[in-house]
């Protein structure tokens, strides 16, 4: 029975830790490795230090969660021996980035690809910091250019992370076409007033919306960017449990990142999704994983 995703990095399965979920400390992200994440994707990492913004920057209703951290990192000079750290678990790192110019993207790429990053995402959709993220990634042409630098200066894969906060994902995904694959999505933008304050409960007023609430917009886009470019790509929002990965499967990603659900079901949730996995692979008489990917679309 083959659970090896076909990604590009040799993940042992197809669950891998979603940026910025406990992925700021090296040690961390290996101890997620070591309880059956197949890879994991550090926080976004940038050229600098960056505070981010002053709290509060999470709101939870306990279902979804709406985050304004603002891009908070110790830059990419400070990160090195994290990523050294997590790798010494034997199992892939993808290192997330986060730029403003082709440059700084395609420097960025190199860096981590140095440090033993197995592949690199780029962070093309975080959508509450201004001048990065959805801004840069609703310049078809700025896309275009980002994805070309890197590919020429490293030979690891390159997966660009695109938007849902724009009005044209297949166009993003065109742009970015060059890439060897996408994750499909990030965070909606979103916000929460207190009706006892009458003001936003986040500092920054508007943040990215994760969990439950965002699972069938990453299906719907996972489907069409895969039925349209045939390219491999890693859904990510809202998976929870084994039915909700097995849906994006279905819908045309290759695995998945799970983020707001470890708040719920702990680190455990990868090595319990893997088992899962094997049982439905099992029962259905399905022998590669690959078998499932896709599976739904007409």
């Amino acid at each position: 029975m083959k659970l090896k995703p076909d990604i590009g990095i040799g993940a042992a399965n197809p669950f891998i830790l979603a940026s910025g979920i406990l992925d700021a400390n090296g040690y961390t992200i290996k101890r997620i490795l070591e309880n059956g994440a197949g890879a994991a994707v550090t926080k976004s990492i940038g050229s600098e230090e960056r505070k981010g913004f002053d709290p509060p920057v999470i709101y939870s209703d306990g279902r979804s969660v709406i985050n304004a951290i603002g891009l908070s990192n110790p830059g990419i000079e400070n990160y090195g021996q994290e990523i050294k750290i997590a790798t010494s678990s034997g199992k892939p790192v993808i290192g997330s980035i986060f730029g403003q110019t082709p440059e700084e993207f395609a420097m960025l790429a190199e860096k981590m690809q140095a440090y033993g990053a197995s592949a690199v995402e780029l962070n093309l959709s975080c959508p509450h910091v201004k001048g990065y993220g959805t801004e840069i990634g609703s310049d078809p042409e700025l896309v275009s250019a980002i994805v070309s630098a890197v590919k020429s200066r490293i030979n690891i894969p390159v997966y660009a992370k695109l938007s849902p906060n724009t009005s044209d994902m297949l166009g993003q995904a065109i742009a970015a076409g060059k890439a060897d694959g996408y994750v499909l999505i990030n965070t909606i933008k979103a916000m929460k007033i207190d009706i006892n304050t009458g003001k936003a409960v986040l500092s920054n007023i508007y943040g990215g919306l994760s969990g439950k609430s965002i699972k069938p917009v990453g299906i719907r886009y996972v489907y069409e960017v895969k039925k349209e470019t045939g390219k491999t790509i890693i859904g990510v929002g809202g998976i929870n449990n084994f039915e909700d990965a097995l849906e994006y499967i279905m819908a045309g990603a290759s695995a998945v990142q799970i983020g707001s659900a470890i708040s719920q079901a702990g680190i455990g949730i990868f090595a319990n999704l893997t088992k899962e996995l094997e049982s439905y692979m099992e029962a259905n008489s399905i022998d590669n994983i690959e078998e499932l990917v896709g599976v739904a679309i007409e």
